[in-house]
Order: structure tokens, then C-alpha cells, then sequence
């Protein structure tokens, strides 16, 4: 990874035009090959930008650009499309290159697994008197993700999501339909349990008779936050 930090002018000329006037700016260069030019404000998007696969070449200008204080210009060439991106380097305040290695990529925090996880050891936020039986318990159409029991002993099938759509409302509802033919579970209730429940799957499950629980994943991990709700 490069970093320059310059004063410079932008030009995009290809299937589109545009121009940067000379102002002081972030060019990232990465090893992919792609070229960033980055203003300090917009977030994460570039103001301008060349995508691999392409080459940079830097140029001396002649003596008329020169005179204008230009000191370098890089030009981006891409490779396929034959758009350039030509930058006029005035001043150049930092140069760095880092090696930066291979990216593991990214691990996301809160995905089903761990909601599941937490959720078998605190199962009491199903209900008062509630005890866990097992996770994944298998059925002949695939695992539900917690089977329970309440109060009164009766069996509670979980589905958990970090988003509650339809869909796992319809996935739920057929684990519940091969449960109830089982005598050794049966009567079988459902509860559906996410992060964020939209408003159709909720309407849904609750007219086939599932509760819904929110699930608030920082709550459970001890993080602050709202407590989880049943509805």
C-alpha cells in the first residue's frame, strides 16, 4: 500500500469527464493496482478513482506545465476500457509504503451461531420456568435451533435469525408441523427470535399462533443495551 499526501489536480477523461482543481488530497495506491484520491471528508468514498486492472506511469511535465508548478504527473491508464486518470502532483507533502500483508477478511460478530449460543444459556428470556433441552435438535427436514421446555413442561421449538423475514417464519412453521406428529413432543410451540423482526413476519407468525422474541445481542453479551422482548 502507497500513501501520498499532495497537492494535486485530478482529471478523469474516458466514457465520462471530470475535474478535481489543485487542492490537497489523500492518492491511494494499492496493490491491486487500483488508484484512490481521497478528500478529508466524504467517508469512505473516493472522489475519484482508477479500478484494476491498469498501470500508472509518471511523466516529467515540459517546461510550460512546469511553470504552472507542476512537478510530476502520474497518469492511470486501465487496462481494458482504456480510460485515464491524470494526476498533477504541485506538491508532494508525504510519500509511504507500507506492506501491509495478506487480509484475513472480515469475522462478523452477531451471526446466528452466537445469537444461538447465547440464547441456550439464557434461556429464561423465552419465559419464566423455562429450561433448555437441546440445540440443533434434528428433524427430517433439518435442525431447529433450540428445542425447549416451558413452565408446564411443554415443548418449545426456537427459530433464531438475525433478521426475522418471512421466510423463517414459513421454516419454522414446518418444523413445527413434523414435531406435533411426534407423540413424545407433541403439543409443539414455536418461538421466533431475532435481532429485528419485520413487521410481515410478525404479523405472520403470530396468526399462526409463534411468538416472537427481540433479541438485543449486546444485552446478551453483556454489553449495554435493552433487554430482549417478548411479544
Amino acid at each position: 500500500m502507497r500513501l501520498v499526501v499532495a497537492e494535486c489536480s485530478v482529471d478523469y477523461a474516458g466514457r465520462l469527464s471530470a475535474h478535481l482543481p489543485p487542492a490537497r488530497r489523500v492518492l491511494m495506491l494499492k496493490a491491486d493496482g487500483s488508484v484512490l484520491v481521497h478528500a478529508d471528508g466524504g467517508s469512505y468514498k473516493p472522489l475519484n478513482w482508477m479500478s484494476p486492472p491498469c498501470s500508472l506511469t509518471v511523466e516529467e511535465p515540459d517546461d510550460d506545465v512546469a511553470a504552472t508548478g507542476v512537478q510530476q504527473i502520474w497518469r492511470v491508464l486501465h487496462g481494458k476500457t482504456g480510460d485515464q486518470l491524470i494526476i498533477r502532483i504541485h506538491d508532494l507533502v508525504i510519500d509511504e509504503s507500507v506492506e501491509l500483508g495478506v487480509d484475513p477478511g472480515l469475522t462478523k460478530d452477531g451471526v446466528e451461531a452466537d445469537l444461538q449460543r447465547l440464547l441456550a444459556e439464557q434461556i429464561e428470556l423465552l419465559g419464566d420456568g423455562h429450561q433448555l433441552v437441546r440445540r440443533e435438535h434434528m428433524t427430517a427436514i433439518g435442525p431447529v435451533d433450540i428445542l425447549a421446555r416451558d413452565a408446564a413442561g411443554g415443548a418449545v421449538a426456537v427459530e433464531i435469525k438475525r433478521r426475522g423475514e418471512i421466510d423463517g417464519v414459513e421454516q419454522l412453521t414446518r418444523y413445527l408441523e413434523l414435531m406435533n406428529r411426534d407423540p413424545h413432543l407433541a403439543p409443539v410451540t414455536g418461538v421466533y427470535a431475532a435481532q429485528e423482526i419485520k413487521p410481515q413476519a410478525r404479523t405472520l407468525a403470530e396468526d399462526r399462533g409463534i411468538r416472537c422474541l427481540v433479541l438485543d445481542y449486546d444485552a446478551m453479551r453483556g454489553v449495554e443495551g435493552g433487554p430482549a422482548r417478548l411479544f
